[in-house]
């Protein structure tokens, strides 16, 4: 069904993982999709995968000057936005109290200032009834070991959404947060193990690690007009991880 047709959307950190599936998903529903990534290749790899309907801008969302590029090629190509997915996000992992000033920072940088920003420089180019949804994360209530700064990361991510979404009456936006847990990437896949994947597989209730296509599935309905009156809610897509 193409319950976005005609609706324009960006996608920040598009390029692979749940921002490519979520960008893939959005096409197939009738979307005219923006993606960003930081790397140039990466980027037109992912481009040249999705087809038609799909424009690539390069985007470090930690800088609100490339941020601002980024809307003025939206506008210019696609008009007002309808629906904006702030997902660009990244994680390091570090044993407790070994965390390095360089972490915290990049972590700190993309997380969290990366998504106020992602957010406050689209305020001016979302259209009435515009979807602004975040990617939270299952850390920022249930953080495994060595990711207890990512978690609080993220915990302000779910924090912001709570914040913004007081300005839905007069702006005419709705603001969630998609808190996927443990997801099949290709991030995660080059970086973990196979024997500590299969350990994290063991505490789910599910028994198993996410598709990114089941992420993007709710990324998708909170984007389309069946959620008109979803707003300011967290929606946990991870197989029960941190509900139980």
């Amino acid at each position: 069904m193409a319950v976005l047709a005609g609706k324009v959307a960006v996608i920040t950190g598009g390029s692979t993982g749940i921002g490519f599936a979520t960008a893939r998903a959005f096409l197939d529903a009738g979307a005219q999709v923006f993606i960003t990534g930081r790397r140039k290749e990466a980027l037109d790899t992912a481009v040249a995968e999705l087809g038609s309907g799909v424009t690539g801008v390069v985007c470090d969302v930690s800088a609100p000057t490339e941020l601002d590029a980024l809307y003025r090629a939206v506008s210019e190509q696609g008009g007002g936005i309808d629906v904006l997915v702030a997902n660009a996000g990244i994680g390091v992992s570090a044993p407790l109290g070994e965390a390095t000033e360089e972490a915290i920072d990049s972590m700190l940088a993309t997380n969290v200032k990366g998504t106020i920003f992602t957010f406050q420089r689209a305020l001016p180019h979302l259209n009435a009834g515009a979807s602004v949804i975040l990617t939270g994360s299952t850390a920022a209530t249930r953080p495994d070991p060595g990711l207890e700064i990512y978690g609080s990361t993220k915990a302000a991510v779910r924090s912001l959404a709570r914040g913004w979404v007081r300005g839905s009456r007069e702006r005419g936006f709705r603001v969630n947060v998609v808190s996927p847990g443990g997801t099949r990437t290709p991030g995660l896949l080059e970086l973990v193990p196979a024997d500590v994947l299969e350990q994290a597989e063991a505490g789910v209730p599910l028994g198993r690690l996410a598709d990114p296509a089941e992420i993007a599935a709710v990324t998708t309905f909170l984007a389309s007009d069946a959620a008109s009156y979803v707003n300011g809610a967290e929606f946990f897509a991870d197989g029960g991880y941190a509900q139980v």
